[in-house]
């Protein structure tokens, strides 16, 4: 019996979680927009190595993306390189920041705080 009431709590408690993340999630403006970050984030994957070894050449596709991105959300770069999905995909926030000086990227914002870290 009480397996049976923790079972359908357990079902509850996901389900409203589930809909609380739909439903915020709709009209949600963050960092990145209307944007989600994971999708935000999926646009940077030319960046992958680059953003995980600061020897790493940044390939021209990388470039193109910062620099949109920059330009149309400037802090959308700092929230997807300080986001768990980034953490879990090697990139390290310390190196990412780099690439926007690495691409030669004049509109870049220099100075800005990114977390700990400031965009050189």
């Amino acid at each position: 019996m009480a397996s049976n009431i923790k079972a359908c709590f357990v079902v509850v408690f996901v389900f409203v979680l589930t809909l609380n993340a739909f439903i915020g999630g709709i009209d949600a403006a963050g960092e990145c927009g209307k944007t989600p970050i994971r999708t935000a984030a999926a646009s940077l994957s030319p960046c992958l190595s680059a953003a995980g070894n600061a020897a790493a050449k940044v390939p021209p596709a990388c470039c193109t993306k910062v620099s949109a991105l920059i330009k149309t959300s400037p802090k959308c770069l700092c929230a997807v390189l300080l986001s768990p999905l980034a953490k879990q995909a090697g990139i390290k926030a310390e190196i990412g920041i780099t690439i926007p000086k690495r691409c030669n990227i004049r509109n870049r914002p220099v100075g800005k705080k990114c977390g700990r870290y400031t965009v050189p």
